[in-house]
């Protein structure tokens, strides 16, 4: 029975909360949303654009219309939809996505946050303001805005262009750059000077828990998942996506870094998993909605009087932030190898700033070394930029078309060569930069596992099992924390490249036999450090350095055959799962008899099979494979009848040969939106020189079975400086230079 005592308590608590200011701004930034998009989408003008339209009318600066209650009220909603926003982007970039356009990405997002932050510093002191106000401008000016780029590439269906996924990269790691420029942003307002030890802790601790959680992630998550599979439909997978989401963006915000950086890293680690179309598709609603909040409190910060009094320096720096991204972005692109054409368009996506802009703004204003003055101007330069990048992104294609009709011969050779040899390498450089990424990726991998595991025994494991055993504790903690780490110690001192890699490149150069030498050695003095420094934390370096080098030859000895065979063992599960959304496509992990496995496809919308009873698919007939499941929500039909339907979203269990399910897969798959489910990162265009050896020596594009055998596209054939049209006459010679679209791996064989 409800008591008067408890409609009070409720009564007073909605008051406290203000739940009728809360819907009513929501319900007014709504219904101008939903107007202004209209119009817009009418008007054939991007999305966001009338998003800020909305905000600036539903804002207190707009007299002729209702305004909001409460700031902190959209404030609040906004937040949230950077967080379901930046989880969103992760579900569609993988870790896996974000390392192999890693070198592009850092390279770029270097040139432009160095490049931005110098010119942004110099605008500011042309302006008249102090030396520390310049930096921090520098800083605002420095960052583009990945939810705003996000939409404004979705508005106008770019998101699975080839620049588009290099913008994407080169906007992650600036995020990752802006944690660390707070740190030496707030060092030197402080201090007057950067802290480099500040800044290298920053740096550290940044990449640990970035490590730590992609490990942890992949390593248990996908498992986690597929267990629960059957109670996951619709209802209960957004439930459980969202609570990931939040979970790690909280989780994030207790290590000292944002809310936006762990829900991105949450939708990273979910994007291999095979969960991440649907995963995507019912989180879709939310960040529509919370997005749209989001770039309506853009526009709400809109001041008219703002802009009217500080014209000069909003357009001023409006020209600045366009002209010099489109500056260094180009810039960047070029020089990491891209073409001149993708190139200009991942420059023209860059030119605006957004959300991390305000975060610097907000710390310089908390720390009372930001003039008052900036704040409006940098939001009224965001609001500007935001609503000139869409037609920038237009223009980049006439731009460069003008540039290619008018660009000097000579430079325009120089580009090609550049650009040319960038992306050709030797075999032997291939294999030896193969080698090395994967030894540094090893090497940091475990040592960073290691580490976490050295901290939680020094702090919490080894102290507590010293109070419960006071006279054989700290002997029993460190004997059970040096277990632990054994296998870990093992990976990180055995090789990493194959023998017969070594082998390789020791046989094509005598000099590749030192940095391997050198390697064996740097990762065993590793592994050591590891011993001793636990040994010397606990008791002394002493003894750590007495006892260490024993202790680490006697794992060494002891347990490398068994240990060795549980870490290949780990290894393999968390390489499973790191790709476990491509596995699951082609089934390569689910061998049944001789060359058959089954493999689990998803019906894409435009499947010529959607709607059609099995028995009139002729699946079989046609494609020589059986169906053993149909997957529909929540609901599993096993080995269904002729009489069974195919509708879109269902997955099918089929059972067939490689050969056969990859030529079933992209019908099956058939869907223009989810055209990035392939693993894009191991198709690329590369070269091959052909040997005297060559099995394609003698003959030509149509009697050598490119496409069926090796998966392969023939663009070109260049014979000297001379490039020929592969037309089906043209017999391969030895030396002849390949222009080939696949998988690298692959096309070596034909070299």
């Amino acid at each position: 029975m409800i008591t008067l005592a408890a409609v009070s308590a409720a009564e007073s608590a909605a008051a406290a909360v203000n739940v009728e200011g809360l819907i009513s701004d929501l319900a007014l930034i709504l219904i101008l949303g939903a107007v202004t998009t209209v119009l817009f989408k009418f008007l054939k003008q991007p999305v966001v654009l009338g998003y800020i339209v909305a905000g600036f009318l539903a804002s207190p600066h707009f007299a002729y219309l209702p305004s909001i209650t409460t700031e902190s009220n959209i404030e609040f909603w906004a937040q949230i939809g950077i967080v379901v926003l930046l989880f969103s982007l992760g579900l569609e970039f993988s870790f896996k996505k974000l390392v192999n356009a890693g070198g592009s990405a850092v390279v770029t997002a270097l040139i432009i946050v160095s490049g931005m932050l110098a010119t942004g510093y110099a605008i500011g002191r042309l302006m008249g303001f102090s030396n520390i106000n310049s930096l921090f401008l520098g800083g605002m000016l420095s960052m583009s805005s990945t939810t705003i780029i996000i939409k404004a590439f979705t508005d106008m269906g770019l998101r699975h262009q080839k620049f588009a996924s290099l913008v994407f990269a080169v906007l992650i790691v600036e995020d990752l750059f802006a944690v660390l420029m707070m740190v030496v942003l707030s060092s030197i307002a402080i201090n007057n000077s950067v802290e480099g030890g500040e800044l290298l802790l920053s740096v550290s601790k940044l990449v640990f828990f970035l490590v730590i959680w992609f490990l942890i992630g992949v390593f248990m998550l996908p498992s986690v998942l597929n267990k629960w599979r059957r109670f996951l439909n619709s209802e209960t997978l957004l439930i459980v996506s969202m609570g990931l989401c939040l979970g790690m963006a909280v989780f994030s915000v207790y290590c000292g870094f944002s809310l936006a950086l762990g829900a991105f890293v949450m939708g990273s680690i979910l994007a291999g998993t095979s969960f991440a179309e649907r995963i995507e598709t019912v989180v879709s609603p939310v960040k529509d909605l919370f997005g749209s909040v989001f770039f309506i409190s853009v526009g709400m910060m809109v001041n008219p009087d703002v802009i009217v009094g500080y014209w000069r320096p909003i357009l001023i720096l409006s020209g600045v932030v366009i002209a010099g991204m489109i500056l260094f972005g180009t810039a960047g692109m070029l020089l990491t190898g891209q073409t001149l054409k993708v190139a200009i368009q991942s420059g023209f996506s860059l030119t605006q700033i957004g959300e991390f802009a305000f975060i610097i703004a907000s710390l310089g204003m908390s720390l009372g070394v930001l003039d008052t003055t900036i704040y409006p101007i940098v939001v009224a330069v965001s609001v500007v930029t935001t609503f000139t990048t869409p037609y920038f992104i237009r223009m980049a294609d006439p731009c460069y078309s003008f540039l290619e009709r008018h660009m000097p011969q000579r430079l325009r050779f120089l580009l090609t060569r550049y650009t040319s040899k960038a992306s050709t390498e030797s075999e032997t450089g291939q294999l030896w930069r193969s080698v090395l990424k994967r030894y540094m990726w090893r090497i940091m991998l475990y040592s960073i596992v290691l580490i976490a595991l050295t901290l939680i025994s020094l702090k919490f494991f080894i102290p507590w099992i010293a109070a419960v055993w006071p006279s054989w504790g700290r002997l029993a903690g460190v004997t059970l924390s040096l277990v632990a780490m054994v296998p870990f110690l093992l990976a990180l001192s055995l090789p990493a490249s194959k023998r017969v890699e070594r082998q390789r490149l020791v046989a094509a150069s005598a000099r590749f036999d030192v940095p391997l030498l050198v390697m064996t050695v740097v990762r065993f003095v590793i592994g050591l450090g590891f011993v001793v420094n636990l040994l010397g934390q606990v008791y002394s370096m002493t003894l750590g350095w007495t006892f260490g080098l024993a202790v680490f030859i006697v794992i060494m000895l002891a347990f490398s055959q068994n240990v060795r065979r549980r870490m290949r063992s780990i290894e393999s599960r968390f390489l499973d799962n790191l790709n476990e959304r491509d596995l699951r496509r082609t089934g390569r992990n689910n061998n049944l008899v001789s060359d058959m496995h089954l493999a689990f496809l998803t019906v894409g919308y435009d499947c010529p099979f959607v709607g059609e009873r099995l028995s009139h698919s002729q699946l079989r007939k046609l494609y020589g494979v059986n169906i053993a499941s149909i997957q529909r929500g929540g609901r599993t039909i096993l080995v269904p009848g002729a009489d069974a339907r195919i509708f879109p979203g269902d997955v099918l269990g089929v059972i067939g040969t490689d050969e056969e399910i990859q030529h079933l897969i992209p019908v099956i798959e058939n869907q223009k939106d989810n055209a990035d489910d392939v693993a894009t990162g191991d198709i690329k265009l590369t070269s091959i020189q052909l040997g005297e050896t060559s099995p394609l020596v003698g003959k030509n594009s149509r009697t050598s079975n490119l496409r069926d055998t090796y998966q392969a596209l023939l663009v070109k054939i260049q014979r000297g400086d001379e490039f020929l049209q592969p037309d089906g006459t043209t017999d391969f010679a030895p030396h002849d230079i390949l222009w080939l679209v696949g998988n690298p791996r692959v096309l070596s064989a034909l070299k």
